[in-house]
């Protein structure tokens, strides 16, 4: 019997919250006198230990996953075809294209998995945090354990480790503890406990005998016993931990990387059918000549280093953020922050300072010979000024200096706070000698000890019900005076002095910030776990709207229908409160479904698993560790003002990667289509050696985007796939055809040797072929000044760094086509006159390019409207 109801324990069969404790005691088969250690243990095998568990990854696995893509197998398939498929014909394999195919493969791989490796593992995070230590009551004995608990085990208390602890175990909780697992309140004073962490309740909550509490909350006030309900994964924290494991969606970047490498995958093995039908059914050429040929398109077709470039201009722009206060953990996060066009806040802590204070301008009072000074002045006194709760921290606060509540006065008793009476007190001489005694605590309370009627009592209640209804805690300070000069003496009646508003004040830069976002096309939303009312009054302070809702508005998914009406409330609503850490990742993921690229802002471990479902999770500066380790992104600096600057700066990062993949596009046709033509009509045989330096020297140049100057987007990006895919295939095709054409008048005319008075080639395939790669080198890394551009690309001037690569590496392509003379390659020099007349034929051509790309927007424009 015992063994069955510990396993609907287990299957969450059983709401050990809600049941009255007795009942608790009975299903969990228990006594107040705690456990023994036998029971324990078996009961260690049931539920086991109460802590998260770690995953394990082979990290070498990890590393070869990499090498494990549509990019990658093509990269493979071409250095096979380079040592197996290309060795015959009386030639042996091709190791210079092996060996630097190999190379970029690797080389692409390593940076991966150093990004990838970087990131945090989020359960090990809340695993960490789980519970420090606590005192367990086992065979009669307190012990203590690590980071531990005070726990009765066999009779006896003792300090236990926190993971040893099963559900049914008695613990003792007490000032400063962090409770170490689901439990219910036994025998004894009231708690306050501080849950902000978990629920986003900015003040701590008063708990009674038989109320719950979370595991990763801490004590403020208060001791008591209590009796274990739920452990580990089963716990409130460990249910937040398996969302935020069992989240592993792929990002915007992998997706749009996959579709680009895919196109030109597909681009590829369209011209490798073509070659082969024809140059081994129609031609009949040589089995070597062939190979040849597939050669050239795949190493110089395949974007071979896009990966790399994209990574290293993240990695660039990720040190960047860094130096503006955002650490990032994941960089494909920079892209996909380019396209948060919401963002949704934690409010306790994030979008407020989770620190109470006293709204001045508010206070009211209710006796003729104060003011509102003399009122926080009263709750100062009133408050205790060493050992603070957050109440009594706050008022004393607002005075210029704390020494203020004390001074001129001689204190003779204090009265603190208690869940019975709700106020505190204090009886106090002043400088005269006269004796005084001041209260403040709940409303009700003090109007009920000032015994307040009429005109007095409604104006105070219509006071209290409008605080409220802002969402304003208030609080009450009264006085009397004590003319029989004892600290036991009733004193003359208690006179209500006035009402004090308390409230979590925003950070200073928030509403500024939320200014901003919306400027840029980016909707905050706040998503707490506090109360309505107090996420409309934040709302309404911050300018971000009041229109929000109560987290039950959320659970009405009975048909599709019901759905459906969920997801447009989602997506209208300026913010949710009472929400639990299972409704922030639900919210996240339905604004997901409805194509919305979401950021999330949290402190806490409760926004840990919205954070890690987000495109976006950002941690803001004062995070706990579990929320570090779910997100993405971290802040350094308090506030979210950071959060605008990185947009913005990830808007240009963006800008540069979106550039450099209509230019791999653009360079994938023109490989493709200028040297299939060239193949097919004159039999020309490239070298595939040249190819590929070709792709090193432009790729590894182009790298250099990454610091390229560019105007972010004032609304959010998105990869427009259509777009790039277009404008790849047209210039692309100008360019393999301007290609074709130097081919045709360089190695089959006298046209440049009349017109200019150079030598002919004609008949000379290695001259031929330097010529070819000089022309195919510049065209194709000058693209880029074209892709970069939104207008004439000669009035756009790049980086410095950009301009100097491209420099540098035609320098090298020009002196490469002048004195090679590499028989491997099958390249001869052809001079320095001849490379004069392909940089005059280059730039003659290049400037089609710009009207090219001005037509292609504007039929895109069309199109779009």
């Amino acid at each position: 019997m015992a063994d069955s109801s510990l396993q609907q324990v287990k299957s969450n069969q059983v709401d050990l919250e809600k049941i009255p404790v007795e009942d608790v005691f009975t299903i969990l088969n228990c006594t107040r006198e705690g456990l023994t250690d036998d029971e324990a243990t078996k009961r260690l095998d049931i539920f086991g230990y109460n802590k998260l568990e770690e995953k394990t990854e082979n990290k070498f696995l990890k590393f070869l996953g990499f090498m494990w893509n549509p990019l990658s197998w093509v990269m493979e398939l071409a250095a096979i075809m380079a040592i197996v498929l290309a060795n015959g014909g009386g030639r042996p394999p091709d190791w210079p294209d092996f060996v630097g195919i190999v190379a970029l493969l690797l080389i692409n791989s390593t940076i991966s998995f150093i990004e990838e490796n970087n990131a945090g593992n989020a359960a090990s995070a809340l695993m960490a945090s789980l519970a420090p230590k606590c005192k367990l009551l086992r065979n009669g004995k307190w012990s203590e354990q690590d980071a531990a608990i005070l726990l009765l085990r066999n009779g006896k208390w003792s300090e236990q480790d926190a993971a040893i602890l099963v559900p049914g175990d008695v613990i003792s909780v007490k000032l400063g503890d962090i409770i170490p697992a689901d439990s219910r309140l036994l025998e004894g004073d009231s708690l306050k406990i501080d849950q902000a962490a978990l629920t986003g309740e900015s003040i701590p909550v008063n708990k009674s005998p038989g109320d719950a509490v979370y595991s990763g909350s801490t004590c403020k006030q208060g001791e008591i016993e209590a009796v274990v309900i739920a452990t580990g994964a089963r716990s409130f924290f460990g249910k937040a931990a398996h969302l935020v494991d069992s989240t592993d969606q792929a990002g915007h970047f992998q997706k749009v990387l996959s579709d680009i490498g895919n196109f030109c995958i597909c681009s590829i093995a369209a011209g490798m059918a073509i070659e082969i039908v024809v140059i081994y059914a129609i031609q009949q050429r040589a089995y070597r000549d062939g190979i040849d040929n597939l050669l050239i398109l795949l190493v110089g077709g395949i974007p071979i280093a896009m990966p790399t470039v994209l990574s290293v201009t993240m990695a660039i722009g990720s040190h960047h953020l860094s130096k503006q206060g955002a650490i990032t953990k994941r960089m494909t996060a920079i892209e996909e922050m380019a396209g948060m066009d919401i963002l949704c806040s934690d409010k306790t802590g994030t979008l407020t300072l989770n620190k109470l204070t006293v709204d001045k301008s508010l206070i009211e009072v209710f006796v003729k010979d104060c003011n509102k000074d003399t009122v926080v002045l009263f709750g100062a006194r009133a408050s205790r000024v060493e050992n603070q709760d957050a109440i009594d921290a706050c008022i004393v606060n607002m005075l210029p200096n704390s020494k203020e509540a004390r001074a001129g006065i001689q204190e003779v008793h204090f009265l603190p706070f208690n869940p019975v009476d709700k106020r505190t007190a204090i009886t106090y001489i002043d400088s005269k000698g006269d004796w005084h005694r001041l209260s403040k605590g709940a409303p009700e309370q003090i109007i009920e000890l000032c015994q307040l009627k009429g005109e007095t009592l409604k104006r105070a209640e219509g006071i209290i019900d409008g605080f409220a209804n802002r969402g304003l805690r208030s609080l009450a300070v009264a006085r009397q005076t004590v003319p029989e000069k004892t600290k036991d003496s009733a004193g003359t009646p208690w006179e209500f002095v006035g009402l004090l508003p308390l409230f979590d004040p925003p950070r200073y830069d928030s509403a500024e910030t939320i200014r901003r976002a919306l400027e840029l096309g980016v909707k905050v939303k706040m998503i707490t776990g506090d109360q309505l009312a107090i996420g409309k009054e934040t709302g309404r302070r911050l300018g971000m709207g009041t229109d929000m809702y109560p987290s039950s508005s959320l659970l009405s998914q009975s048909n599709e229908d019901n759905n459906a009406s969920i997801d447009e409330l989602i997506e209208k609503a300026d913010g949710f409160a009472g929400v639990f850490p299972e409704h922030k990742y639900e919210i996240i993921k339905r604004l997901q479904q409805r194509n919305h690229v979401v950021g999330m802002t949290g402190d806490g471990v409760n926004d840990a698993p919205a954070l890690k479902r987000a495109d976006i999770g950002i941690a803001v500066a004062d995070a706990t560790d579990a929320a570090r380790s779910a997100s993405d992104i971290l802040l350094t600096e308090p506030g979210l003002n950071v959060i605008v600057t990185a947009v913005l700066t990830s808007r240009a990062i963006f800008q540069r990667m979106k550039n450099y993949t209509i230019y791999a596009v653009s360079i994938t046709i023109r490989i493709v289509m200028g040297f299939m033509l060239i193949t097919l009509i004159w039999r020309f045989d490239f070298s595939p050696f040249m190819i590929l330096i070709i792709a090193i020297l432009n790729d590894s140049t182009i790298m250099m985007i990454s610091t390229d100057r560019v105007k972010p987007s004032p609304v959010p990006d998105s990869w427009r796939l259509s777009e790039i895919f277009t404008t790849g295939v047209v210039l692309g095709s100008y360019l393999a055809l301007v290609t074709v054409l130097f081919f045709w008048l360089a190695a089959r005319t006298d046209f440049f040797p009349r017109l200019f008075g150079v030598r002919s080639i004609v008949g000379n395939d290695d001259e031929i072929t330097a010529a070819l790669y000089l022309q195919v080198s510049i065209i194709s890394q000058a693209l880029i000044f074209v892709t970069r551009s939104q207008s004439w690309s000669f009035v756009e001037p790049p980086s410095l760094l950009l301009f100097l690569a491209f420099a540098v590496a035609q320098i090298l392509a020009t002196m490469f086509a002048v004195y090679a003379d590499w028989d491997f390659a099958e390249i001869q020099g052809v001079g320095w006159r001849w490379a004069g007349v392909i940089w005059m034929f280059t730039i003659i051509t290049y400037f089609p390019l710009d009207i090219l790309k001005f037509i292609i927007h504007a039929s895109l424009n069309r199109t779009s409207r």
